[in-house]
């Protein structure tokens, strides 16, 4: 059962109304995450807000879909993991092979591997990255606009995992579970 309540789209009212609304139109339902941060109409129209931007961004979906995957992995967060299981195959067209590749921040494809290396060094240095990281996501041809977007995707992902964990969001995706760390 989740920690905080989840905020009936229909029952909503003021900017947290409008919000899921939009929501709803612009991606044909309201997850249960939305409804959860509804609680707070600042955190869900930051949340949304940073997700269309990063949309829009150079990193094409499946990229943005992998490093969600793999940081999710990181952080285990099962909502979150579900979810981007769910969307990367369904939406991101993803196939299984490189779904489960991307739960280790590893990909066929050796830019998008460079790009989940580097995210994964920047998540597990909390911030804290050898230069040596940099130079080999360069040499694989990452351009500054996708490190900087790296990062980006990185704050999201943490942003929803966290609130995911903490809030227990009640998960409406097929059920993918972390792996067990040691």
């Amino acid at each position: 059962m989740s920690t905080l309540p989840q905020t009936n789209p229909a029952e909503a009212t003021g900017e947290a109304a409008a919000l899921l609304a939009e929501l709803k139109k612009s991606v044909g339902s309201v997850p249960n995450m939305a409804k959860a941060m509804a609680n707070s109409p600042a955190l869900l129209k930051g949340w949304m807000n940073l997700s269309v931007a990063l949309a829009g961004g150079v990193l094409p979906a499946a990229v943005r879909e992998r490093l969600a995957l793999a940081t999710a992995e990181y952080n285990r967060c099962t909502y979150c993991l579900s979810a981007h299981t769910f969307l990367g195959k369904n939406v991101a067209k993803i196939g299984d092979e490189e779904i489960a590749r991307a739960r280790h921040a590893e990909s066929t494809d050796p830019h998008t591997a460079a790009l989940l290396a580097l995210s994964d060094a920047i998540a597990r240095g909390r911030g804290t990255v050898d230069e040596t990281a940099f130079d080999t996501a360069r040499a694989a041809g990452v351009t500054d606009a996708e490190i900087a977007e790296v990062i980006g995707n990185l704050a999201l992902n943490i942003l929803t995992n966290y609130f995911n964990i903490v809030a227990d969001t009640d998960n409406e995706f097929p059920l993918v579970t972390p792996h067990q760390h040691a």
